[in-house]
Parts: structure tokens; C-alpha cells; sequence
């Protein structure tokens, strides 16, 4: 059994992580990705750690499933190269800025000329009909942008500071599979491509704004934007005799039941912040902070086998360290070891998901810089002699 997207080729001429993540997720679902880089490389081969020069572990995590193949864009040979192979692919996907592809010839126009089924897909910074449109982006910047380091100076200390994941990166590179699968299925229906932008700052509006666009939803508005409970400084995991639980006593079952096992569900009863949802996001700093001086009062196992118990949503806050021995990730096979043929034994997670009919896989690791040129280009037709003479004249890389 293949996964759901086999037959489907993509082109993927992106770099470092956003597109890399989006394709990766791809290749997983069984495309055939083929990795197109320019000689210098991606520039996420050359990060750290690193085992041997140009695989680094972090470019190991979001290359999987690819093939890879070097090719000169600004070399006219080597564009030659793309548009041969843009005449055999589904999809294109690239994460510069739309105005750097045109310098090269790359727009929708001239690809779709060629291959009027492809489906050309940019991931970049912002929509082209605004001001920012060439503005070059990165997930930091779009972090600032959505007022994230702002929030988070609220929740903290006052000073902003970006959230120490690249949410930003990885959450619109799954917007992408999203967008490709949609118009995978979409030209199966009407038989032609087309282009889609998915740009990174609207796409992810909605996650800044969702909960905290609030008052500023109505017209007139009916107060200021910002959701109390998750502005919250007491909402954070609590700390226990021992260590931290994360819980979220959420309705009025839960509320009831925690007021129960402390023996005080009188005071449920009595406190009217308590009375619903509605006065308790009202109350949520005092409440999260009586909560807060309640959780240090017991264990943090005797906290985690209450919360079972009563259905209570929690988990033991993990470090990065225990994160990697989580049972639950442990005891399903998370990580699996894959034999690189270069780096040897390397971890990689897998998959998420299960699939009835079309499983995914890991079927590649990531590849050498240039390791498959030459088989692609013999693919798309070209001879021993003209692969040579392409690498001689710096239009290729032979891995």
C-alpha cells in the first residue's frame, strides 16, 4: 500500500524550513518530491549540529522523501533543466518572494505555458495586493507582526520575546499541504492547474486574532480586543510540592469536582466568580491564582492520579530532555531509527496519523547535495554527454 498522494510529482524549490517542512509533509503522504537546490546548497544543510559537512540534524527533519538535484537557475542551462522537468510535474512549490521568481522567468505565466495542469504554489511573507507584498519575511518578523512577543510581554515579564518554536514556519507550511491537496483534487474535477498564494502573515491572523479579537468583533465595538483567560499571568503550568502539572479545571463539572477533592465544595456553591463560564473568564487571574496556591499543596503525582480520576484535562509539564522519553511517545514507536547511508544511524519522528488505505512512510532520507541529478536528468531525457557537459559548465552539481 502507497500513501494517498503516490503518482503526484512536485518540484520543491524551497529552502530552510517553511517550504521544506510543507513538502516533507508531501513526501510522507507519498508524492514524489524531487528537491531542487542551487550549487551552494540549501542553506539549512549548513546549520548545527552537524555529523558530516552539508546534513545538518536540522535539515535531516524536514528533508525526508526527497529527491535531491542541483540546478543553476541563473545559468541558462540550468533553467533550461527546470522548464524540461516542469513538463512532468504536478506541482511546484517555492518560498521566495514572487518578485525573485520573476527575475528568473519562473512566473505562473511562463509554467503554465508549458504545463497548463501544473499547480504553482508560492509560500512567502504577505499577500501581493498590500504594501508589505516585497517585503522579505521570516518567522520572527511575522511573529512581531501578529503581536505575539506582545502577549507574551503581558503574560511575562514585560518584555517581548518570540515563542522559542518556529510556529510560525511549520503551521503555514501545513497551510501549503493543505492548499496543494485542495488543488490536486480541484484539477481532478476541471483539468486545469493554477497558482495560489499562500501567504504567511493572513494565514496566520486568525491564530493571533481568534480568541483575542473579542469586543473589536462587533461594530460599534464593545471593548478592547484581548481574551482575559489566556492574558492571564497566572495561566501557566502549576507548581506542585514537587515539580509542575499542567491542568485546565476548564467547566463546571471540573471546577466542582477539584473543589471536591480539596473537601471545600461548599465554596463552589458560595463563590460567585464560580457560577459559570462566563464569571469565571471574568475572574481568571484570581481564580488561576488561587488554583495556583492550591496545587502547591500536594504532589504532582497525587495532582496527575486526582485529574484522571475525575476527568480533568492534564499532563506533566516536560522538559525537551523528558520530552524525548515520553511514555506515550515511547510506547507507540514515535521515533523510529533509520539508517542514513552517510550519517549512520539517525532518529527520525514519524509520520503522525493513521491511514486505513494509504499509510505513510519513510521511504528517503534526506538526500546529498546533488545526489540524484544525474537520475533525474536522465529521466526528463538527457544524455551521459549533455549531463556532463552541464556540469562542467557549473549549470548542475553531480552528488
Amino acid at each position: 500500500m502507497s500513501g494517498p498522494l503516490e503518482g503526484v510529482r512536485i518540484i520543491d524549490l524551497t529552502a530552510v524550513l517553511m517550504g521544506p517542512f510543507a513538502t516533507q509533509i508531501l513526501g510522507d503522504y507519498g508524492a514524489e518530491v524531487i528537491k531542487v537546490e542551487p550549487p551552494a546548497g540549501d542553506t539549512s544543510r549548513w546549520l548545527v549540529p552537524v555529523k558530516n559537512q552539508g546534513l545538518a540534524a536540522p535539515f535531516l527533519h524536514v528533508n525526508r522523501n526527497k529527491r535531491g538535484m542541483v540546478l543553476d537557475l541563473k545559468n541558462p542551462a540550468g533553467l533550461e533543466a527546470l522548464f524540461r522537468l516542469v513538463r512532468t510535474a504536478d506541482v511546484l512549490i517555492y518560498n521566495v518572494r514572487p518578485q525573485a521568481m520573476a527575475r528568473l522567468g519562473l512566473t505562473w505565466e511562463a509554467l503554465s505555458a508549458v504545463n497548463p495542469m501544473l499547480i504553482y504554489v508560492g509560500v512567502f511573507g504577505y499577500g501581493q495586493d498590500g504594501p508589505y507584498g516585497a517585503k522579505p519575511a521570516y518567522d520572527d518578523l511575522i511573529q512581531g507582526a501578529l503581536a505575539i512577543p506582545s502577549m507574551v510581554a503581558t503574560v511575562g515579564d514585560g518584555v517581548p520575546r518570540y515563542v522559542p518554536v518556529a510556529m510560525i514556519d511549520r503551521t503555514v507550511g501545513i497551510s501549503a499541504v493543505a492548499a496543494v491537496s485542495a488543488a490536486l483534487y480541484r484539477r481532478e474535477k476541471s483539468g486545469v492547474g493554477q497558482a495560489i498564494d499562500v501567504p504567511m502573515f493572513e494565514t496566520m491572523v486568525p491564530f493571533a486574532l481568534g480568541e483575542h479579537m473579542a469586543g473589536q468583533t462587533y461594530e460599534p465595538p464593545t471593548g478592547p480586543p484581548g481574551y482575559a483567560r489566556m492574558l492571564s499571568r497566572s495561566r501557566a503550568p502549576f507548581a506542585t510540592q514537587d515539580g509542575y502539572v499542567c491542568a485546565l479545571i476548564y467547566n463546571d463539572k471540573h471546577w466542582r469536582s477539584f473543589f471536591r477533592f480539596l473537601g471545600r465544595e461548599e465554596d463552589f456553591d458560595r463563590d460567585p466568580r464560580l457560577a459559570s463560564i462566563g464569571a469565571r473568564t471574568k475572574h481568571t487571574n484570581e481564580l488561576y491564582g488561587m488554583v495556583a496556591e492550591l496545587m502547591r499543596t500536594r504532589t504532582t503525582e497525587e495532582w496527575l492520579n486526582f485529574f484522571t480520576e475525575a476527568d480533568i484535562p492534564s499532563m506533566r509539564l516536560n522538559s525537551l530532555d523528558t520530552l524525548m522519553d515520553d511514555p506515550h511517545l515511547s510506547a507507540i514507536g514515535y521515533f523510529e531509527t533509520h539508517e542514513h547511508p552517510t550519517e549512520g544511524p539517525i532518529k527520525q519522528m514519524r509520520p503522525a496519523g493513521v491511514w486505513s488505505e494509504s499509510p505513510l512512510s519513510i521511504r528517503r532520507l534526506a538526500p546529498r547535495l546533488g545526489e540524484h541529478t544525474a537520475e533525474v536528468l536522465r529521466e526528463i531525457g538527457y544524455s551521459e554527454a549533455e549531463i556532463t557537459a552541464m556540469a562542467e559548465a557549473g549549470a548542475t552539481l553531480l552528488g
